[in-house]
């Protein structure tokens, strides 16, 4: 396996082909400077390098029949539930519920980003082109007040504006950011600093 310099890589071990899709394609939204690699087995995984890996997201069956690595390995390990009670035997590990909808998953991630690294200091700067401002000032105050939940009408009291112009930004936004979702505009809000997580 190829590992570029500067480009820390996260695996992703789980024997669930849908699980294992949907979360590379959130965490690739969410750390857009990691390469996400996946594998259906702890064999496929041991074969290919684990030390070279920043974080393993694992599935809980594969962490208890491999306890002892993954304890080894226990800062770099979150393990993926499938209910909020993980129970006292994952204490040690951090751990995301995935059996949430979209919106909450990616507030864990995002969460466990910027707990993990607070402000980046761990983790390599942005591409050049995902620092630079693409909105304008008021696409960012749009843009703020949708992922902290405000329906348009609300938007448009709130900024004195009408609403066919909160509209009208709206669809600016998605379409200068290439992106189709909410939860895609969520991630990008937070990673860029135009909205606190915890007003989310």
């Amino acid at each position: 396996m190829d590992i570029k310099q500067g480009r820390p890589h996260v695996a992703i071990i789980d024997p669930n082909t849908l699980a294992v899709l949907g979360l590379k394609h959130i965490l690739q939204n969410v750390l857009p400077i990691m390469t996400v690699d996946t594998f259906g087995s702890m064999s496929e995984f041991e074969a290919n390098h684990p030390e070279h890996y920043f974080h393993y997201f694992v599935s809980m069956n594969i962490l208890l029949e491999n306890r002892q690595f993954f304890t080894e390995h226990r800062r770099q390990t979150i393990v993926l539930t499938l209910s909020l009670d993980g129970g006292s035997q994952l204490s040690e590990f951090h751990s995301i519920c995935i059996n949430v909808p979209e919106n909450e998953l990616v507030r864990s991630l995002l969460m466990l980003q910027q707990h993990a690294h607070p402000d980046g200091k761990n983790l390599p700067s942005m591409p050049q082109i995902l620092q630079q401002k693409i909105l304008s000032d008021r696409e960012i105050e749009v843009m703020s007040l949708i992922v902290q939940g405000y329906i348009n009408k609300e938007i448009a009291d709130r900024l004195n504006i009408g609403l066919s112009t909160v509209i009208t930004h709206r669809k600016n936004i998605m379409d200068k950011l290439g992106m189709k979702s909410v939860s895609a505009l969520t991630i990008y809000a937070v990673m860029h600093g135009y909205v606190d997580i915890n007003k989310i």
